[in-house]
């Protein structure tokens, strides 16, 4: 599948996809960070496989290195930021009944997009 799509924070590439679950590899460029955001139908797993990153979980805000792993249920609100610089990559696992990349909820981003 490999199916790599540019956003203005850094790449993801979609490595498998199937109904009830999708992996992506994700790489965000030094000093970006994704939207603060939630979603209504999957949970994500991810793993940090480069750099350093801050992720905020709900209330939750921590440093993460190479090797951890973070849990964001559905409906917890979550950004990942790259404070390193170099690039961050991390490994992202959704599962759940529906996993459209329009299943987000925005509620801020560095882009001003909705």
């Amino acid at each position: 599948m490999n199916y790599i799509e540019e956003r203005p924070w850094g790449t993801f590439e979609i490595l498998l996809e199937e109904s009830t679950y999708k992996v992506k590899r994700i790489t965000v460029f030094p000093r970006k960070r994704l939207s603060l955001q939630s979603h209504r139908q999957r949970n994500e797993h991810w793993v940090i496989a480069e750099g350093k990153v801050k992720v905020v979980n709900n209330d939750d805000g921590k440093l993460y290195h190479v090797g951890d792993h973070i849990f964001i249920p559905r409906g917890n609100k979550h950004r990942i930021e790259n404070i390193g610089n170099e690039k961050a990559v991390f490994i992202e696992v959704q599962l759940g009944e529906y996993l459209g990349e329009d299943d987000i909820i925005r509620y801020e981003d560095d882009y001003q997009r909705v």
